[in-house]
């Protein structure tokens, strides 16, 4: 009899030491941020920029390859579909839906136009092609494949069970979520947006969150980071008034994450979970137990159940392989269209002309100016501190700057990893929400500019 009891108190100790050890390692690398080198980083940030810089010499070339297999190794294996193939796990990596399929083969004909300075200058453009291949892939490269790869010590271990139960009680009535999605929003605020639609598609998959869940974190807790929106204040000259700029975006975010989950499209998503896997979620306190002590045993519970490390070491890699093949060259084929009519086109500059007025009753100069850089970020992030860095107002530059940061639909990046994703938004449900997201926060900016900054 002592000897089992002996055992159940090892069991339970070893339990307890699987949450707390990859719990605490998970948060200092994902949400605690660090002094270093004169900037507060999270240690995933640092891990990524690290890996970054060592393949620098090689990064391009490895993508091209990667985006090459991928469109016209996707092309013969969904064309053929080898019994070898077929009956092996990976053939979801390379046979695909038509529609995929033909994205892949475009996304893999502009990496090797781009690379090899083969075809239309538009294309192949700095500000178009030029810069999905060497200045947005490299980053999500690495970054989705240090996060496939990391992401387990954030979700597997119990930090979410506990976090998720702690914080219950704001999420829930403030923004109609579940507690662990703090998580993922720190992990965005802290680190990276990625980090934080990653975090969100494995929860949405594995039975945490709802389609109506998973759609709002998406769609307004992918806060970018301060780093970034650091970098945003320094190209619009910014960066002697960082925090009131920051905290303006904070402030545009707040009230629109708080808004916008009551308003269609939203308002309208159901509340089911992912078919296979059905709702796993449980963050509701019993009567007889504390908020901690429950939230405890649930994280125990997780740890306790979790898979070995060599089965989520594996996982991490089909995950990080199925981002390469099928996410990358998704980026590269819709975010270099993007960019082109952004760049190429007046198609901004046209729908932009209702917003012109508006601009001016609300008295922000160069009026004419600030209206398609308003909008343009919806094709990519950076594109509104590009268009608004010539703007000689610095009122008008920091309305544009941080309106651009609350709108966080960002097509070339955040939006083609959604729509790829198993969450049901679409196109057209993005496009909405950019612009519901830009009517929300801008009058909250222009007032925060004219009455408390300026």
């Amino acid at each position: 009899m002592k000897t089992a009891i002996q055992s159940t108190n090892t069991k339970m100790t070893n339990h307890k030491l699987k949450f707390l050890i990859p719990t605490i390692i998970g948060a200092f690398l994902f949400l605690i941020p660090l002094p270093i080198d004169g900037q507060w980083l999270v240690l995933i940030a640092v891990l990524a920029n690290s890996v970054q810089s060592l393949l620098e010499p090689i990064i391009v070339e490895l993508l091209v390859a990667v985006l090459f297999f991928s469109g016209f190794g996707s092309l013969l294996a969904t064309m053929t579909k080898p019994e070898w193939l077929m009956k092996s796990n990976l053939h979801p990596l390379v046979v695909v839906h038509p529609i995929w399929l033909s994205i892949r083969v475009v996304g893999a004909l502009f990496a090797v136009m781009v690379y090899f300075q083969i075809g239309p200058t538009v294309v192949l453009h700095e500000t178009t092609g030029g810069e999905v291949l060497t200045g947005l892939l490299p980053t999500l490269a690495v970054w989705t494949f240090v996060m496939g790869m990391l992401l387990p010590l954030l979700v597997n271990y119990g930090l979410m069970e506990w976090l998720g139960t702690m914080a219950r009680k704001v999420m829930r009535p403030f923004f109609q979520l579940p507690g662990r999605s703090a998580v993922d929003a720190m992990a965005s605020w802290m680190g990276n947006n990625m980090v934080s639609i990653l975090i969100t598609i494995d929860q949405y998959e594995n039975g945490y969150y709802s389609k109506k869940e998973s759609a709002v974190i998406v769609t307004n807790f992918t806060i970018t980071s301060i780093g970034f929106a650091l970098i945003i204040a320094s190209m619009l000259e910014l960066e002697g008034m960082f925090l009131p700029f920051y905290g303006a975006v904070l402030v545009g975010v707040f009230v629109a994450a708080i808004i916008c989950p009551r308003i269609p499209p939203l308002s309208k998503m159901k509340n089911e979970y992912y078919g296979p896997v059905g709702k796993q979620i449980k963050e509701e306190v019993p009567n007889n137990q504390s908020t901690f002590s429950f939230a405890f045993e649930r994280a125990v519970q997780k740890a306790a159940q979790s898979d070995k490390p060599v089965q989520i070491v594996k996982k991490g890699l089909f995950n990080a392989t199925d981002i390469w093949l099928g996410m990358l060259p998704i980026v590269m084929a819709i975010g270099t269209l993007a960019l082109i009519i952004a760049e190429f086109t007046s198609f901004f500059q046209i729908i932009s002309y209702p917003l012109i007025p508006i601009l001016e009753w609300m008295q922000i100069p160069e009026a004419h100016a600030a209206a398609p850089a308003l909008l343009v970020g919806f094709a990519d992030m950076f594109l509104p501190a590009i268009l608004a860095s010539g703007i000689e107002s610095e009122l008008t530059r920091f309305v544009v700057g941080a309106v651009s940061l609350t709108q966080l639909i960002y097509l070339s990046e955040i939006g083609v990893m959604l729509i790829r994703s198993k969450i049901p938004v679409n196109f057209w449900q993005l496009l909405a929400l950019f612009l519901i997201r830009t009517a929300i926060t801008l009058p909250i900016v222009v007032l925060i500019a004219h009455f408390i900054i300026f």
